[in-house]
């Protein structure tokens, strides 16, 4: 089940999807490789990347069931901020790129930074308000696994900042990132996934 179809579906069963931004990258082949060893589904929110070493990976996240979400084409926060026509036109041209190499097309985005990011020169409503036009659906997330706070965590602490706290939450949405100095958390995924079965 995708993540945004379980999102919606109301019961008590906790429940917990991990997401991935700012892909694809060289550890993204990596990543489904463990997803699949785990049968486990993910949510990719990807940036646009248009060499060939990247374009099969958009595929393979598709054909293997996962979701693929949009995390802005270019991630340039002073650029996609400045204005609603500089965040409209890089989302259309990052959902038109992955309609053409996928033949999806994305309704769901994450902003880079968050939808409380304090960089945006547009009040984020407005921005918010124009996906929901677009009948785009945006995301956050309500446990980070800490990779993104410039310290170098090995891969257990990244997985204990994971199942320390997704118990919190009926629905945990865990944020993990795909980038090329990311290793540790690639490392972490199978201790996550485990411990996450385990509960």
């Amino acid at each position: 089940m995708s993540l945004i179809t379980a999102c919606y579906v109301y019961d008590n069963t906790k429940k917990c999807f991990l997401t991935f931004d700012d892909g694809p990258s060289v550890n993204t082949d990596e990543i489904l490789d463990i997803l699949k060893q785990y049968d486990v589904k993910a949510t990719f929110f990807v940036n646009g990347r248009t060499q060939d070493i990247y374009l099969p990976m958009y595929r393979r996240i598709v054909e293997e069931g996962h979701t693929l979400g949009m995390h802005s084409y270019s991630h340039r926060y002073n650029e996609i901020y400045s204005s609603v026509e500089a965040f409209s036109g890089d989302m259309e041209k990052l959902q038109e790129f992955l309609y053409d190499t996928t033949g999806v097309w994305s309704r769901f985005y994450r902003f880079p930074g968050g939808s409380s990011n304090q960089v945006s020169r547009v009040p984020m409503q407005e921005l918010a308000d124009y996906l929901e036009g677009e009948n785009i659906y945006y995301l956050d997330w309500n446990v980070s696994c800490g990779d993104a706070t410039g310290k170098r965590l090995r891969p257990q602490q990244i997985a204990d900042n994971v199942t320390d706290y997704v118990s919190n939450y009926n629905t945990a949405v865990v944020l993990l990132h795909d980038a090329p100095d990311k290793t540790a958390t690639v490392e972490a995924l199978p201790l996550i996934i485990e411990e996450l079965q385990k509960m």
